[in-house]
């Protein structure tokens, strides 16, 4: 298995959870969505808020990459959040509308990302403005991991509320030989 096809089996994983978990938060209103439950993230909503600022954040370091990737055109335009915990949209709507389209553009990236890319590095500055030059395959495999470690998180907010969003094992996507 490459890398590559690794990235597509995750991009693919990324936008079927996250169709399951925006499904399922859809069934309580926006009191309960935005109700403290003591996550990382306070909210079902400031949670789901959270991935999508780490998503914007990492997309927007890997639309400055060398290969200047014609798929994060989108990323590009979007302002680079001022902060972690900064809530993007409170209107559940909304969210889901640019949620959507982040996840097109993680899919249409890993689709573009070539071999080489994948074992470059990329230089980029954190929230802190220190400088970091790390393996742009890495950085793409922590994008992955911190989207599925948050949206544990939201899944036990969920059951917790009384919602089950379902199957969530990667395996479901990973294809029968």
């Amino acid at each position: 298995m490459s890398l590559k096809s690794n990235f597509e089996l995750m991009a693919d994983y990324n936008q079927w959870m996250n169709v399951s978990l925006y499904r399922a938060a859809s069934q309580l209103s926006p009191l309960a969505l935005a109700e403290n439950r003591g996550a990382f993230f306070g909210s079902i909503i400031g949670t789901l808020n959270h991935i999508l600022v780490g998503d914007t954040i990492w997309l927007k370091r890997f639309s400055n990459h060398p290969s200047q990737f014609k798929s994060l055109d989108y990323v590009r335009s979007l302002e680079i959040p001022k902060s972690l915990d900064i809530i993007l949209y409170d209107d559940f709507e909304f969210q889901l509308g640019a949620r959507t389209k982040m996840d097109s553009a993680i899919k249409d990236f890993v689709i573009e990302l070539g071999d080489e890319a994948v074992s470059s590095s990329l230089s980029y500055s954190n929230t802190k403005g220190e400088l970091f030059t790390k393996n742009l395959g890495h950085l793409v495999q922590h994008l992955f991991n911190h989207q599925t470690h948050h949206r544990g998180q939201i899944s036990t907010l969920l059951n917790q509320a009384g919602v089950n969003i379902g199957v969530t094992d990667l395996l479901v996507n990973i294809p029968n030989a």
